[in-house]
């Protein structure tokens, strides 16, 4: 395969890499645990851009994409819970494609990138999208943007 050169608009002053920060939380599967997390998060003014809940018998993974990580993460120190973090890619559904999934997963699939798992966003100044983790985001940006898909940033979680 041959080398994928990052866009051009990579090297531009004030171009913004098109990934986000999710917030992986570790929850008791207790009674009000989501609602404390939210809660938290409210108080201390963020907006959840994007969240997926997996349920275990005693425990829930909840990933979420808040409105600005810095805070975010204050935020979910500041209330005690436990989490990791990681980037993942918000890819805008063209609303011109019949099958946007489909034509993201095709794209994806022409370079050879795994998508772990994907969730829907909730809100962003674009338009509707759909959160990815793949194996290579690097490259998985590099494609997408080539292919015409939008991306969503950072700048775009901020309320309107």
């Amino acid at each position: 395969m041959q080398d994928i050169l990052p866009p051009d608009t990579g090297t531009t002053p004030g171009f913004e890499r098109p990934t986000l920060r999710q917030f992986n939380v570790f929850l008791e599967n207790r009674v009000g645990r989501l609602s404390l997390l939210l809660h938290a998060l409210e108080d201390g003014g963020q907006l959840v851009n994007a969240i997926s809940i997996e349920e275990s018998a005693d425990a829930a993974l909840v990933r979420l994409v808040c409105s600005d990580p810095k805070a975010g993460r204050a935020c979910l120190l500041d209330a005690g819970f436990s989490f990791s973090e990681s980037d993942v890619i918000a890819v805008v559904l063209p609303p011109e494609d019949d099958h946007p999934l489909v034509s993201i997963c095709r794209a994806l699939l022409s370079a050879e990138i795994n998508v772990h798992y994907a969730y829907p966003m909730l809100r962003n100044r674009i338009g509707p999208a759909v959160i990815l983790y793949v194996d290579d985001r690097t490259l998985a940006y590099q494609i997408l943007l080539r292919k015409g898909f939008d991306l969503v940033g950072e700048s775009d979680l901020k309320a309107r």
